[in-house]
């Protein structure tokens, strides 16, 4: 399943929240990659917010949070057919349904060079 979007700047909470040992140690061992502390956002369109709602949630991964920090939920991704990552969903969030965020072991901005306003492909895998 393949998921159309645009780079956008974030809040920069991403960074704390990934450096968390809480999340950290879960991530690596579903991924089985350290995470850049830090994600890249992605805006999508209504349509593919459709397409988000329909992954079955038995396909979606668990990292639980404990005391203040909300449990995640991730599935592994591909951006641009090149860089293997995952998509994260926290269950406490303050974005809106429109964003994504997407987690490698790379800094995707400087690495690759990706901006704010590029397209991306998000393939999702099951």
């Amino acid at each position: 399943m393949d998921i159309k979007g645009t780079v956008t700047s974030g809040q920069g909470k991403g960074a704390y929240f990934m450096g968390l040992p809480v999340y950290k140690t879960q991530f690596e061992k579903q991924l089985n990659f350290s995470p850049f502390p830090g994600t890249l956002n992605i805006k999508i369109s209504e349509e593919e917010i459709d397409t988000i709602h329909r992954i079955d949630e038995d396909k979606l991964k668990i990292i639980e949070g404990k005391e203040n920090f909300g449990d995640v939920l991730l599935i592994h991704a591909t951006l641009n057919d090149k860089i293997e990552g995952a998509i994260v969903f926290p269950k406490k969030t303050t974005h809106k349904e429109n964003i994504l965020e997407f987690i490698t072991s790379k800094k995707l901005k400087e690495t690759i060079g990706i901006k704010d306003g590029d397209s991306v492909k998000i393939s999702l895998k099951y």
